[in-house]
């Protein structure tokens, strides 16, 4: 198990994490566990594109404000010209 040492902790924010510690018969160790595990998401399965939790009008309008990419913008040939090269070999 990892361990976590923090330093500059606001006095007023140790005694806010001092009451419910006490309350809950805690440490004020287990109190920020407690408290980090209810802030930080749980696990979810990633989706295909790895952004979760969209909603398919959300990716809709996402994808027509993406610019669409020409290859002549980077020098690259249309892929017609070389499928037609590819087929005259």
């Amino acid at each position: 198990m990892a361990t976590l040492h923090l330093q500059n902790v606001p006095d007023d924010l140790y005694e806010k994490l001092q009451q419910p510690a006490a309350s809950h018969n805690r440490s004020i160790d287990a109190q920020v566990i407690t408290l980090l595990i209810s802030a930080l998401p749980t696990e979810t399965k990633p989706s295909q594109n790895n952004t979760p939790n969209q909603s398919v009008k959300e990716i809709l309008a996402e994808s027509r404000r993406r610019r669409r990419v020409n290859p002549a913008d980077f020098g690259l040939a249309d892929s017609t010209t070389l499928n037609r090269e590819d087929r005259d070999r």
